[in-house]
């Protein structure tokens, strides 16, 4: 896991404060109307003028700012003019900001308008995985406890548990060792460091947990076509405890 100096674990807390602000932006846009290409543009601009770059952008290819992803769609959604967000959507919204060379990522699932109380459940639990997790996420413990407790949650409430798609490592790069499944044993993974910057992102699904990746190469949707919820903070663990960079 990384091991970064205090002078670097400045810089990518302030990655992460940008990155929490844009997702806050984020959220004063979405409703009704709005396509997710004018999304994405408003909130690069956004992230250029808090001195931030957008790390997505350009990334393998990605061609832009935040992953937008609408209802059934799990992940990396490719903004677009032609998918206008409409009343009783959910997004996902997620974006990495890089400052002066370190990264921060978080992800959020917004209602768009009034949406049905299943899908505001999803969202909910989905949230509560993600904490749920961070309580059993310790230095010395196995990575695995925290993997084993956001599976039991969302199982618990009825859902599915995304296998193909984990949380990371970040720092100087978007996507560091070790990966974060959001399922297994609590025997499973590396032990986890102090001083450690993790990315964790439970991606549950109200249906089954089986994906297709789209035909762009990038979207990831449910197999079944039912909704999916995503959640993701950057966090700093020591010894002492956890901070939660990007909330």
């Amino acid at each position: 896991m990384n091991n970064l100096s205090p002078a670097e674990l400045v810089l990518v807390k302030k990655a992460c404060e940008i990155t929490r602000d844009a997702l806050n932006y984020a959220q004063t846009l979405i409703k009704p109307g709005i396509s997710t290409k004018e999304l994405d543009i408003l909130v690069e601009k956004y992230i250029i003028e808090c001195g931030g770059r957008p790390a997505c952008k350009g990334y393998e290819g990605f061609p832009a700012t935040i992953c937008s992803s609408v209802n059934d769609m799990i992940v990396h959604g490719i903004p677009s003019f032609q998918t206008v967000l409409k009343e009783g959507d959910i997004i996902s919204v997620d974006l990495v900001v890089e400052y002066k060379g370190y990264h921060g990522d978080a992800a959020r699932t917004f209602p768009v308008g009034k949406i049905s109380p299943e899908k505001q459940r999803l969202i909910d639990v989905t949230r509560e995985c993600f904490f749920k997790g961070i309580e059993n996420l310790k230095v010395g413990h196995r990575l695995g406890e925290l993997s084993h407790a956001i599976q039991t949650h969302a199982e618990t409430n009825g859902y599915s548990v995304v296998r193909e798609l984990v949380g990371h490592g970040i720092g100087k790069k978007m996507h560091e060792p070790p990966n974060i499944p959001n399922y297994g044993k609590v025997t499973d993974g590396p032990l986890v460091t102090d001083n450690a910057v993790l990315a964790v992102e439970p991606m549950i699904n109200m249906g089954r947990k089986e994906v297709w990746l789209v035909e762009d190469g990038w979207g990831v949707v449910t197999r079944d076509g039912k909704p999916s919820a995503h959640y993701e903070n950057t966090v700093h663990v020591t010894k002492d405890g956890i901070e939660i960079w990007t909330l």
